[in-house]
């Protein structure tokens, strides 16, 4: 496959809100692009974004149980120490942020009441909160909260969160309702990253008296609260009545089942068992849609499916990488040709009914830092690949083992690209676990090959600098390239769209050369509901806003 097509660019355009990138810098954040045949509501055909409608508070009854199908358990419940989607699907009912993202990928305030306002120099950045704002054990939300919380982002040992906050010097509380970030540079994805984990802020009481325990009871300010947890099971959250915005919330609870089964997931939506199922399978998608009970709630992602090699990653994420003997590890080569012996289109039609879109790169083509560098794609080559290897010296059938998660619908992606690499000379052998455990095995480093993804932010930093950038807390890979760490960092202070985007063109350039994590596609939200249920919402950003539903009257 070579580079993306004008057609192909167009059809993402046109298909994707998520495209809808903005400027999100310390100054301002303003919408770039919008989804010309985007709606907010109803059930839409295959190339049309369909998000969900806002309640009509008149048309939704008061109370009830709002059932959840998850297709995978959510890692902590804490979040600074949080990496998984289904965590935020969580989060989103009972852990509000400083900023969130609207439908057309723009940020705005949630637990601030405005933008920041930013220094002449960029390096000085004020806050404005919301007054008369408590935490689900009562506590005022305030300034001190907002501090404690990011210092624990900045200095917990395990924080997820590190790297995505860039270089904060200093957080300055002058009163209750404002709070000042001091920069040691200017830090463009600053606001992109205060609208997820980043900024959802926890009750300072309850840092102090859980401290790492915290995800056994976590406290944030939501319109609910955490009520119970059974692992591998099932999360409850429960209305809280300190919420500011408490005429909002119709539901009396919410529950997720962990159903990792997608056909089993549809099969509860159908019985009623359940109102929503998340990761809708390809499979799946056309009986759904035929089923007049049903609307199906779809958006192309923010972010990517992709594969992961560890190519120093030996004593656990965030540590100094050390050598790996393989030479899968050793010699970029050997990853540059297990990447020609893919043929994204072929894996994207075959596996999911040509519902997601083929990629090869963390930034969406219909970004407005997208450039022809950045979707410049090494061509479907598997006699380059057997050359490539030929030339590192590994004798074929080269054997490579994955590590993926054990979902029908990953399988399904593992077993195609076990068929279609051997062409290239290899010889892939699949390790499928659950998924909370393929998080653990990540971090310390257990596999040769991983089978992830990331649900994307409206910020390109925030999908690259975490997980490529050296010593960076989802850097998995054991990665570093000192060049190009100097491209994010120059891409994170420039103030300057054209210049980022030069930037991260360069960026996937050594990506591409290092090859040390690789790109597979993009996939699209897809998420199934009861037509019982009013206002639950599903945004580019691929988290499920269930807070503000309610059982239709």
């Amino acid at each position: 496959m070579t580079n993306l097509s004008v057609r192909e660019t167009s059809r993402v355009l046109r298909a994707a809100v998520a495209a809808a990138v903005v400027v999100c810098t310390v100054v301002a954040c303003s919408p770039v692009s919008n989804n010309e045949g985007g709606t907010s509501g109803g059930d839409q055909s295959a190339g049309q974004d369909s998000f969900g409608a806002p309640a009509d508070p008149a048309a939704v009854k008061q109370g009830g149980n709002l059932v959840i199908a998850l297709s995978a358990e959510p890692d902590a419940l804490d979040p600074t120490l949080s990496r998984s989607l289904y965590s935020r699907y969580v989060f989103q009912a009972m852990c509000q942020k400083l900023y969130d993202v609207n439908e057309q990928a723009q940020v705005v305030p949630q637990l601030a009441t405005a933008l920041p306002t930013t220094s002449g120099d960029g390096r000085t950045v004020t806050i404005p909160l919301r007054p008369g704002v408590r935490f689900a054990d009562g506590t005022a939300f305030d300034s001190a909260a907002v501090k404690a919380t990011l210092q624990r982002h900045l200095t917990n040992a395990r924080s997820a969160r590190k790297s995505e906050l860039g270089p904060i010097d200093g957080v300055d509380t002058p009163d209750a309702q404002t709070v000042v970030l001091r920069l040691k540079q200017p830090f463009a994805p600053l606001l992109g990253a205060l609208a997820d984990r980043a900024g959802m802020i926890m009750s300072a009481q309850a840092l102090r008296t859980k401290g790492d325990d915290f995800a056994s009871a976590p406290v944030c300010v939501g319109p609910f609260k955490f009520a119970k947890r059974v692992p591998q099971n099932s999360i409850e959250v429960v209305r809280d009545p300190n919420y500011y915005d408490a005429s909002k919330v119709h539901l009396d609870t919410i529950s997720w089942r962990i159903l990792t089964d997608a056909s089993i997931r549809a099969a509860n939506l159908r019985s009623g068992d359940a109102q929503v199922a998340d990761s809708v399978s390809t499979q799946d998608v056309a009986s759904l849609r035929q089923d007049a009970a049903v609307s199906v709630l779809q958006s192309q992602s923010l972010g990517y499916q992709g594969l992961t090699i560890n190519v120093g990653n030996v004593d656990g994420v965030g540590t100094a990488a050390k050598p790996i003997n393989r030479p899968l590890a050793q010699n970029a080569k050997v990853r540059q040709a297990f990447e020609h012996a893919i043929d994204r289109k072929a894996l994207v039609d075959a596996v999911f009914n040509g519902l997601h879109a083929a990629a090869c790169s963390p930034i969406s083509p219909a970004s407005t830092f997208s450039s022809p560098e950045a979707q410049t794609c090494p061509a479907h080559d598997p006699a380059k690949a057997k050359q490539l290897l030929a030339e590192a010296g590994v004798q074929t059938p080269y054997a490579v083992t994955m590590l993926a998660s054990n979902t029908p619908d990953t399988l399904r992606l593992a077993q195609a690209l076990q068929s279609m690499v051997k062409d290239g000379g290899f010889d892939l052998k699949i390790n499928p676990v659950e998924y909370s455990s393929l998080l653990d095995e990540q971090d310390r480093g257990n596999f040769e090959l991983l089978q992830l993804g990331w649900s994307g932010r409206i910020d390109p930093d925030a999908n690259i600098t975490n997980f490529v950038g050296t010593g960076a807390s989802q850097n998995v890979a054991g990665y570093s390239n000192p060049q190009l760490d100097t491209l994010l960092t120059q891409a994170r202070q420039a103030g300057d769209v054209e210049e980022r985007r030069k930037l991260y063109g360069q960026a996937v350039t050594l990506l591409q050369q290092d090859d040390a994590l690789i790109y597979l596609y993009r996939q699209r939200n897809l998420t199934a509901v009861s037509k019982q249920i009013q206002g639950l919402q599903v945004y580019p950003d691929g988290v499920i806003r269930a807070a503000f539903a309610g059982f239709g009257k």
